[in-house]
């Protein structure tokens, strides 16, 4: 019971480790080859007060809708819940929809041309990741 449970959290450790070094790769290098300068951590980068507006109502409705679907999946039986109101879905769905609302604003109002291909690109490269996950079973680690 007890080597299950550590060997799925150092097999989790190891998948998140292996995510945060391509992922800080990956990022290095198309900065790199696309000239943009690297954004602060952790901070609101919105290109301008439209893009600040439009990225706080995905927010707004993305919380709206996992407080909605928590209440409609809790009503269901365990076993069936509605995967398109699950939270881990609407976060992705909502992560993607937001990237994709930067890319647009910095295509049309960004200073450096090439900074809505680094956008696009860091989520093309997530999406790959994710699918590759699972349609691999984490690698064979879990």
């Amino acid at each position: 019971m007890y080597g299950v449970e550590s060997s799925f959290s150092l097999a989790l450790l190891l998948i998140v480790a292996i995510f945060l070094i391509m992922l800080a790769l990956f990022n290095a290098i198309m900065r790199k080859w696309l000239r943009v300068e690297k954004p602060k951590a952790f901070s609101n980068n919105h290109v301008n007060d439209k893009h600040k507006k439009i990225d706080w109502s995905i927010r707004i409705f993305g919380i709206t809708m996992m407080v909605v679907g928590f209440f409609i999946n809790v009503t269901r039986l365990p076993q069936e819940p509605y995967l398109l109101l699950e939270p881990w879905f609407l976060l992705l769905v909502f992560l993607f929809a937001t990237e994709i609302v930067r890319a647009i604003m910095e295509r049309k109002y960004a200073k450096n041309p090439n900074a809505y291909l680094y956008t696009i690109s860091q989520l093309v490269f997530l999406l790959v990741f994710l699918i590759s996950l699972f349609t691999t079973d984490f690698f064979g680690f879990l």
